[in-house]
């Protein structure tokens, strides 16, 4: 183990800038305290003027609202300078069966819980066993939700306040403007910045990392060092030859094509959720920013090639295609099970990529970030801290390998080998196996999962195994649903609520450029 100073850690070192590195860095500045005061730690981050961001992913999860207000920026600021639009779920295309079936064309994937009132029943036992009526969604019985998005109203109103609305939500934004948000932030917080070439990770005689050779700064030394150098690992990979477990015997997907695509009109309506369209070999994203929309096509390069992935981006995108093209990014699917080695901890894409599907990305660095802030080993005594980051983290990501693999499992699709392979059980980990044999006879319950584990609640299990049509047989246990009348006038309030609810949210577009001049305003 690495000889630390006596006074414990005092300078932590993050390789790499990006969402990974930056969001890092705030949550360590804001935890730890930046300077030379008592108690503080010098943070510094090195980045390469040369590395450019990866930016698959432009959506989020509604944790990133407790993290930006834990870091201290403001909502309208985030809005503003991240060319942001509220996000209330998303909404699935052509998932269960091929288009022109018959059938359900697309289920949606709500952030809103199932309502409850106070003393109610559950209401998924009672939905299942028909109290919503026939041919009702889950997602629409259940929460009001699907309705606000599908009327292109926002989650919340202008006099709410900052990350709190009505409904549940996180957001879409710009990734590049995010990251350097982020780095303007950080450095107000009082974290360093170096632009500088990472060219050589030195070790020292323990095999930990020792010191960072740069072609523009020299050698940099810490007692802590952060990888957030994405797929490369310069450090917990390269120098320290950490495993990395691919998972595509599970998830498939491993290339992308991203496009920046121009409204028709500047007063185009944006949807408030992610469109993910399945398609013959993978699905396209389809996010929708207050300036223009991101779309891309995440697939499978064993059941297609580049040349036919991008005709298929482009016969989705249709003529606001013509003249673009199409940046093409390889995607190294799985994960490391050992995060933390010695003094170095992976943050980010030097961990692990699960593809872009439920925004797992930015939140499992959320989770990192969060995790290094307060499991800070200031005495220097890495080993039980690298235990529970390693612990928790491994565990995290095979539940979300689980949850993204519940989405493709499912599917009824049978004109293409890309979803007949993911149908096939050999493709589905013993862990959702296990799952899904339980749910059978019963709903899922938030006894089945470890929340510390999960990034995904319960709610968004079932939202999803029951878009996907997974048939669950209540009938043994249907008389241990005695409340059906209760549950059929809670189903029946709460569509009633929906119809007031859009009279009373603003439209999605009004509602951030409400939050685009209140943040010019407080420039000004």
């Amino acid at each position: 183990m690495k000889t630390l100073p006596k006074d414990g850690i005092k300078q932590v070192l993050i390789v790499g800038g990006g969402t990974a590195g930056w969001l890092t860095a705030c949550f360590l500045a804001k935890q730890l305290g930046t300077g030379a005061d008592a108690g503080s730690v010098r943070i510094t981050l090195v980045e390469s003027r040369e590395i450019g961001i990866i930016g698959v992913g432009e959506g989020t999860f509604p944790s990133i609202r407790g993290t930006l207000a834990t870091i201290g920026i403001d909502e309208a600021r985030f809005i503003r300078e991240c060319n942001g639009t509220f996000k209330q779920g998303i909404r699935f295309n052509h998932w269960v069966r091929e288009p022109g079936a018959a059938g359900a064309d697309h289920y949606f994937h709500p952030f809103s819980l199932p309502s409850q009132r106070p003393g109610g029943p559950e209401l998924l036992p009672y939905w299942l066993q028909g109290a919503a009526g026939p041919g009702v969604a889950f997602a629409a019985a259940a929460t009001m939700q699907k309705r606000v998005a599908d009327a292109s109203r926002a989650p919340k109103r202008p006099a709410d306040p900052d990350f709190n609305g009505p409904l549940n939500y996180a957001y879409h934004f710009d990734a590049g403007k995010f990251a350097a948000l982020l780095c303007t932030h950080a450095q107000s917080l009082g974290v360093q910045h170096v632009q500088a070439t990472v060219e050589r990770v030195g070790l020292d005689a323990d095999g930990a990392i020792g010191a960072i050779h740069t072609k523009e700064a020299g050698v940099l030394t810490a007692d802590l060092y952060i990888d957030c150098t994405g797929f490369r690992a310069a450090l917990i990979g390269e120098a320290l030859g950490t495993s990395f477990r691919n998972i595509n015997d599970v998830l498939f997907v491993d290339r992308a094509l991203a496009m920046q695509v121009p409204y028709e009109r500047p007063d185009a309506p944006i949807p408030s959720y992610t469109i993910a369209t399945a398609h013959e070999a993978g699905w396209t994203w389809d996010i929708g920013l207050h300036q223009r929309r991101g779309i891309g096509y995440v697939y499978s390069s064993r059941h297609t090639d580049d040349s036919r992935a991008e005709e298929v981006l482009r016969g989705y995108i249709g003529k606001a295609a013509d003249g673009l093209n199409p940046r093409q990014l390889k995607l190294n699917v799985g994960y490391r099970e050992q995060h933390w080695v010695k003094n170095c901890v992976a943050v980010g894409l030097s961990g692990g990529f699960l593809e872009p599907l439920e925004s797992s990305g930015i939140g499992l660095i959320e989770t990192a970030a969060y995790l290094v802030s307060y499991l800070f080993p200031h005495d220097g005594d890495f080993e039980p801290v690298a235990k529970v980051y390693n612990e928790m983290m491994k565990a995290r990501y095979e539940r979300i390998v689980d949850f993204v693999k519940l989405h493709y499992c499912l599917t009824q699709r049978k004109d293409n080998a890309f979803w007949t392979d993911n149908a096939d059980a050999a493709s589905i980990p013993d862990s959702l196996r296990d799952k899904l044999a339980m749910w059978r006879k019963r709903a899922p319950h938030r006894m089945d999962f470890v929340v510390d584990y999960e990034m995904y609640p319960p709610s968004s299990w079932q939202y999803v195994l029951y878009g996907m049509e997974y048939p669950t047989d209540l009938y043994a246990n249907a008389k241990t649903l005695p409340r059906m009348e209760e549950a059929r006038k809670e189903f029946a309030m709460i569509e009633q609520v929906s119809h007031r609810a859009l009279a009373d949210l603003p439209d999605h577009r009004a509602m951030v450029e409400h939050l685009l001049q209140r943040g010019e305003r407080k420039i000004a």
